[in-house]
């Protein structure tokens, strides 16, 4: 579907053979007709605390994105504050990663809590952007202390040390990032990472069209959690993507 100057597909499911409700949540927010914001949210605690507070993270921050009386920026790390004593207040001991991207005339800002991924990449597979999983895993693999498949593998891999629904929240905030023609933005939930390595996403999803990226993305990462992929990981799990691509 076209969003703000762009072409955007995006995807939800629960884990296979999963009975219990998705704990994921997702909210696609247009501002303007050449601005809006991503959001993935992936609940932590059990069911159905977990599915709750991804939907009330989702919820809280695109309500707060209707203000017109500050910025993008101001009203994101505003939900994202509004959300987290939401979530606390609710009580019960649930969480929620959430990862945010605002995107405003083929510029972005990336804002994430958690072990919720966003991507940028080129073309030709140059990396952008790649956020740090708030996690012991992501931390060691970004000091260069564990590898990627390692990391996959590692038996800490679900640990989160940064959540919404914590009063020690920290938000991660980056830079502006310049988006070209047929750069590819992917956020996603850790039901993606966990089963399929960085570089086969980035092969996937920089090149064709975005539907068929996403359905490749869905195919393999069902296969990995299936088991039907020998020697290749498996962690079935709830999963949910955005792919994004400028038009221009």
């Amino acid at each position: 579907m076209a969003l703000s100057g762009g072409q955007v597909v995006f995807y939800t499911h629960r884990a296979p053979n999963k009975e219990t409700v998705n704990e994921d949540s997702m909210g696609l927010v247009e501002l303007d007709s050449g601005s809006c914001v991503l959001i993935v949210a992936d609940g932590l605690g059990g069911q159905p605390a977990g599915a709750t507070a991804s939907e009330i993270a989702v919820k809280t921050l695109s309500r707060s994105l209707h203000r017109t009386d500050a910025t993008p920026r101001e009203t994101i790390l505003q939900g994202f504050d509004r959300a987290n004593h939401q979530i606390i207040e609710n009580g019960g001991g649930s969480a929620t990663t959430l990862a945010v991207v605002e995107i405003r005339k083929n510029q972005l800002r990336p804002y994430h809590v958690g072990d919720s991924m966003i991507v940028v990449t080129g073309q030709r597979g140059k990396q952008k952007l790649f956020t740090v999983s708030h996690s012991p895993v992501g931390y060691a693999v970004e000091a260069g202390l564990l590898n990627e498949e390692e990391a996959i593998t590692h038996a800490e891999r679900h640990l989160i040390s940064n959540v919404v629904g914590a009063d020690d929240m920290n938000i991660s905030m980056g830079s502006l990032i310049n988006l070209a023609p047929r750069d590819t933005l992917l956020l996603a939930s850790d039901g993606l990472f966990d089963n399929l390595y960085y570089e086969e996403t980035i092969a996937i999803i920089r090149k064709g069209t975005l539907p068929a990226a996403a359905t490749r993305l869905v195919e393999l990462a069902h296969q990995r959690m299936t088991g039907k992929a020998p020697d290749q990981p498996s962690h079935p799990d709830d999963l949910s993507f955005i792919l994004y691509r400028p038009s221009t």
